[in-house]
């Protein structure tokens, strides 16, 4: 079965940071771009950062630019979204999603490249 899992999310204060893990199973990551998505409640599901398949190239949305930090590690068949300098409005479920791609060097921040979603992890910043 492929999938991939999120971890890593909590509660944490304004000004700290968290990362959030995201581990694929059943398939290998590598030929696959990963995006990175979250969701605040009554809001819609927005695209935050992107990492491409084998070149490592990374779009940010303006509103993390700066303080989010995409990565993977193919051999461990995990991506990481790494949030520092949180603020309230950083409140929200994040998710992780592989697409399989044969432009290495390109993501997007947009559903519907992605094939394989996550459930989520919950990000909390409160004071």
């Amino acid at each position: 079965q492929r999938q991939v899992v999120e971890s890593g999310g909590g509660l944490v204060q304004p000004g700290g940071s968290l990362r959030v893990s995201c581990v694929a199973s059943g398939f290998t990551m590598e030929h696959y771009a990963i995006g990175w998505f979250r969701q605040a409640p009554g809001k819609e599901r927005e695209g935050v950062a992107c990492i491409s398949s084998s070149h490592g190239s990374t779009d940010y949305s303006d509103s993390v630019k700066g303080r989010f930090t995409v990565s993977r590690d193919n051999a461990r068949n995990t991506a990481y979204l790494q949030m520092d300098s949180l603020g309230p409005e950083d409140t929200a479920r994040y998710y992780c999603a592989a697409g399989w791609t044969e432009r290495p060097s390109t993501c997007a921040r947009v559903e519907v490249p992605y094939e394989y979603w996550g459930q989520g992890a919950q990000v909390t910043v409160v004071p």
